[in-house]
């Protein structure tokens, strides 16, 4: 890790990515988000840099917060990155409307 960037620095960046993602997802049904090119790209996009900052967390700090899945965060990024043209978009909504908003309530109370 970079050292003059900590795990505080990592976690307000998952932060920030997860709020974008609520903030351009709160509104939208699963057919609008399926056909939105910019809003899809960008969400995914929003995703992968979350998970990289993941990847960047010390292992003694994802250890400290094992309640986070933090190796399922990192093999979302591995599907969307090795297989961006076949990422089943059903799978991405359900994350995005269920599972992030979880993750960032829970991020934000660390």
């Amino acid at each position: 890790m970079d050292n003059l960037k900590d795990d505080n620095y990592f976690v307000q960046k998952i932060v920030a990515d997860l709020e974008y993602i609520v903030a351009h997802t709160a509104d939208v049904e699963k057919a609008q988000f399926c056909q939105d090119e910019l809003l899809r790209d960008a969400t995914l996009f929003h995703m992968i840099q979350m998970s990289e900052s993941v990847r960047k967390l010390s292992e003694e700090f994802r250890k400290v917060h094992a309640e986070f899945p933090w190796n399922e965060i990192y093999g979302m990024r591995n599907r969307i990155v090795h297989d961006y043209g076949s990422v089943d978009l059903n799978i991405v909504f359900d994350t995005v409307k269920n599972d992030i908003p979880e993750l960032l309530t829970r991020l934000t109370q660390l």
